[in-house]
Parts: C-alpha cells; sequence; structure tokens
C-alpha cells in the first residue's frame, strides 16, 4: 500500500524508528533502528512494507529498496516471519545470505533466530536462483558510523545494541556469550550490533 514514506527521524527505539510527515508520527519497524540515529530531526526517505493479519497492522522500513525486495522474499518462505526476515537483515550482509542460499548452505542460514534445519532448506528450495532482483552490488551497510562517543554513551550503546539484539529474537544465553567481545571499543550502538551478529553467525 505504502511505496514509501518522506519524512523526519522522530525518534529511534531498540524496535522501531518514528518518521513524521504532515503532523502524523508513523512508527516503522526496521532491522536496526540505531542506523537512523544519524538521520534524528533530519527529513529523509524510507521505503515501506505494510503487514496485514487478523490480530496485527505494522508498518517496516527500510534504508533501501533492495531491502525491502529481500525482506519480501523472505516473507514468502513457509516459517519465516517478519521477525525472523528483520533478523536475518539485520546481519547487514544479505550477500552472504544470497550466497549461502544458492550454495545451499543450510548450515549458516540456521545461524539465524527462528530459523531451524527445515526452514533453512525451505529457504533454498523457495529462493535458489530467484533472487537476482536483490543481487546488485549496492546493498548499504546499516551500521556505518565514525562517531567516537564518551564512556557513558559507549555504556548506553551497548545496552541499546543488546536490546535491539533481544527485539530480533536472539536469547540472552546467546547474547551474554557474545558480550565481553563487545566492551572497551567506542562504538555506536549500530556498530556494536554489527560485531555482534558477526560473533553470532559464527
Amino acid at each position: 500500500m505504502y511505496e514509501y514514506i518522506i519524512g523526519t527521524v522522530k525518534r529511534v527505539s531498540p524496535e522501531y524508528v518514528v518518521l513524521e510527515n504532515n503532523g502524523i508520527g508513523y512508527q516503522l519497524q526496521t532491522a536496526n533502528p540505531f542506523a537512523f540515529s544519524k538521520h534524528m530531526n533530519q527529513e529523509i526517505q524510507i521505503f515501506t512494507y505494510q503487514h496485514v493479519r487478523e490480530d496485527l497492522i505494522a508498518l517496516f522500513g527500510f534504508e533501501a529498496m533492495e531491502e525491502k525486495l529481500l525482506f519480501m522474499k523472505l516473507l514468502n518462505v513457509s516459517g519465516i516471519g517478519p521477525k525472523g526476515a528483520l533478523a536475518i537483515l539485520a546481519s547487514g550482509a544479505p550477500g552472504q545470505v544470497i550466497t549461502a542460499i544458492e550454495q545451499e548452505d543450510d548450515k549458516f542460514l540456521t545461524k539465524f533466530p527462528g530459523v531451524g534445519k527445515k526452514t533453512a532448506r525451505q529457504m533454498i528450495l523457495d529462493l535458489k536462483g530467484k533472487l537476482q532482483d536483490v543481487v546488485p552490488d549496492y546493498f548499504p551497510s546499516l551500521f556505518n558510523q565514525d562517531e567516537t562517543e564518551t564512556k557513558a554513551v559507549q555504556d548506553e550503546a551497548l545496552e541499546e545494541a543488546i536490546l535491539a539484539l533481544k527485539a530480533l529474537g536472539y536469547s540472552e544465553r546467546e547474547i551474554k556469550k557474545v558480550t565481553p567481545s563487545l566492551k572497551g571499543e567506542e562504538q555506536t550502538a549500530d556498530q556494536i550490533i554489527k560485531k555482534a551478529l558477526q560473533l553470532l553467525l559464527k
């Protein structure tokens, strides 16, 4: 229904961003909300997908059309819902996901929250050879940011990153396992999420 919304980023939380357009604040669930922190109070274009089911109407937001297309492809796979598709996009490595599907690497695919062996095989069966339209070289990183922060801000960034990982479906045990490797560096929340996901997918 909505192809995209142009508006001003008014809020960033672990699960969604709020984009204001003509006095209306749209709640957009995204793979990594903190990637939009750099656009706070700025006008940007976010591509959208409206998901409707009996008990829920939700809007999902994407920085690039390619992300939206991959999200929609993933939703067509039996066993993958919006939350699971976001967790896959949050890895910031769609190229790896596509390669895993094309090479039938179900071991890599099962590293994502909620993706078991059966769902991984279903992804390969449904999507192998059908992702040409989302393979273009352009896939903007969801986590690039060069700002340095104070320790207090860094602690807050780590806390925000952990909340975002929980929102994506990772368990306390999985998060605690990688948390020590996330401390001690000046990073933004989106950079911490990227690093955490790299560790979780090893």
